[in-house]
């Protein structure tokens, strides 16, 4: 007899209980059979598990044979990205572009490298299919804009002649075209989900333009009026830039080499990458921080007094306010130690962009909260390597400060990621030939089988 529907309920009620029941390994088993949870050593360090020539990160010196942390250095094909923002800024032009052709080619573009490339971008832009933001995004909105992504980029598989082909021209062909899509297929599932679910009727769809670079489109095609300023383009195309790539162990680029590694096709690799940069522990990073402000925002009173900040962010770790996790979000790092150089670009340009919208007390909050959190984390925690705010920090303030919902806050990062991942993706073709198979000890003992007739 069928199971009624209350009594499925707590049929699988049940089913979860024997479920956790008999899955739990204990902790002290990773330990005798030395595995590296998480891929990261008792010191937190990753376990090597491959060779990359498109970023490297650094936390760390050898002094005397031994390894000590140091200011965090990022670097993208060999160039440090002080050095590139550097240029990107003093010269006052958009870097993201010029960064997405030195990540995919390992080399830096002349002026009309660079020129052509952005066409190329340009043109892509305009490739959606006929139809495709009205039967694809439009009609089955989402609430979840990570999720309306990944279907989008899932369902161009079925447009594509050549979806399978994994040749390096293909495969740099789909990566190309993903990487000018995501703007588009990220902004207009936001304006269907803020229609349709949201249900706040100004509906408006701009088309990208094709003299403008990938952070003045995102702006364009976002606001209403179309109308952004200098200023804020240029801190979300730093943004962009500083989000493109972090190295091949970050969890979603290890995702897109991984999958990549089975030899399936470019978009299967990229929507797994999405997935896994939509979790909270690596993609939703920002907007914890910007949450967190406004909850500290409405409990402390005095924004210049330290020691009422300091009393109220010990209750955050203490797990008595806030989300009651104990922690305090954008501070500290899983690689970076006394410095995360992303956060230290993107604050300078917090403080310009502050200035611009009239938020400087917001900032300077902004600023006691770092000093005053790494202080409180150091001491109570007692951290062996360090902590620094890193750079999910400072880039959800910004969001907040262009007017970017918060709902596209990780599509942005995807945006910018994308880069990465196809950099990724491309060298894992080149590069190899074995299917990535990491090794599990099983932690179950062997059991006597049980007939079905002596199991009542």
């Amino acid at each position: 007899m069928a199971l009624k529907d209350v009594e499925t309920g707590r049929y699988i009620s049940n089913l979860s209980e024997k479920c956790l029941a008999n899955s739990v390994i204990e902790p002290e088993l990773f330990i005798q059979h030395k595995v590296n949870k998480g891929l990261r050593d008792q010191k937190g360090k990753g376990v090597l598990t491959g060779l990359t020539n498109i970023s490297d990160v650094i936390a760390k010196k050898v002094v005397n044979g031994e390894e000590i942390p140091c200011e965090g250095k990022l670097y993208y094909r060999g160039y440090n990205i002080n050095d590139l923002c550097a240029d990107f800024l003093s010269n006052d032009r958009y870097g993201f572009e010029e960064v997405v052709y030195l990540l995919l080619f390992g080399e830096l573009p002349d002026d009309k490298e660079l020129s052509n490339f952005k066409t190329v971008l340009a043109k892509n832009r305009k490739s959606l299919p006929n139809s495709f933001v009205r039967d694809i995004i439009m009609k089955a909105p989402s609430n979840d804009m990570m999720n309306s992504l990944a279907r989008s980029v899932l369902t161009l598989y079925s447009y594509d002649d050549k979806a399978n082909d994994t040749s390096i021209r293909n495969v740099l062909n789909q990566c190309l075209q993903l990487i000018a899509l995501f703007p588009l297929l990220s902004v207009y599932g936001y304006q269907a989900y803020d229609y349709y679910i949201k249900e706040n009727h100004s509906f408006f769809i701009h088309e990208p333009k094709d003299d403008l670079s990938t952070a003045e489109n995102i702006l364009h095609m976002l606001r209403i009026d179309s109308k952004y300023t200098k200023l804020e383009a240029r801190v979300l195309d730093l943004a962009l830039v500083l989000h493109a790539e972090h190295g091949g162990g970050n969890n979603s680029t290890f995702t897109a080499r991984a999958v990549s590694s089975s030899g399936t096709d470019t978009y299967s690799a990229i929507a797994a990458a999405i997935g896994s940069l939509k979790g909270p522990k690596h993609g939703g990073a920002n907007i914890k921080v910007s949450q967190m402000f406004a909850d500290i925002k409405k409990n402390v009173a005095d924004w210049n007094d330290d020691e009422e900040i300091a009393a109220y962010l010990n209750k955050i770790l203490n797990k008595e306010a806030f989300d009651k996790s104990g922690l305090i979000y954008g501070i500290g790092h899983a690689v970076y130690s006394l410095s995360d150089p992303r956060a230290l670009l993107l604050k300078k340009s917090t403080k310009n962009l502050s200035e611009e919208k009239g938020l400087d007390k917001d900032f300077n909050l902004y600023s006691k909260v770092e000093e005053i959190a790494i202080k409180l984390i150091s001491d109570q925690r007692h951290i062996y390597k360090g902590v620094s705010a890193n750079i999910d920090f400072y880039s959800g303030f910004i969001y907040d400060m262009l007017g970017l919902p918060q709902e596209l806050y990780t599509p942005i990062f995807a945006i910018s990621r994308i880069a990465g991942w196809s950099a990724h993706r491309l060298e894992e073709l080149i590069n190899s030939s074995k299917i990535m198979r990491p090794a599990y000890n099983c932690a179950q003992p062997a059991l006597e089988y049980i007939p079905m007739s002596k199991r009542n």
